[in-house]
């Protein structure tokens, strides 16, 4: 799984037939500071985000996975809606280490 960002939507009036009803997301996947890494992709969405929310998503066969028996053609799905995130960086030369929260809550 990876965190991400809802950063748009994607309207497609034709489209795969197992594609229709399912709500496709750009999402632009985000490193453990919160901070954009790598490429916006587009991902189907399993969860009910919106643009804005942080979310996390699974990637390549296990996108499929939230639509069974179904299988959509699809390689990028969100599963999860982040609420807020934490982690502890691996120690910095010299020891300690430092929590940094990341990310931002709902509600």
């Amino acid at each position: 799984m990876q965190l991400a960002r809802v950063i748009g939507d994607v309207v497609a009036t034709r489209k795969d037939e197992q594609l229709v009803s399912l709500t496709l997301l750009v999402v632009q996947p985000l490193d453990a500071d919160g901070r954009a890494a790598g490429r916006p992709l587009v991902a189907t969405d399993s969860v009910g985000a919106g643009v804005g929310e942080n979310v996390f998503f699974v990637r390549g066969r296990e996108a499929a996975l939230p639509y069974l028996p179904g299988e959509p053609p699809t390689d990028a799905a969100i599963v999860g809606i982040v609420d807020h995130w934490s982690y502890a960086a691996p120690p910095a030369a010299g020891g300690g280490s430092k929590g940094q929260p990341a990310g931002r809550r709902r509600g």
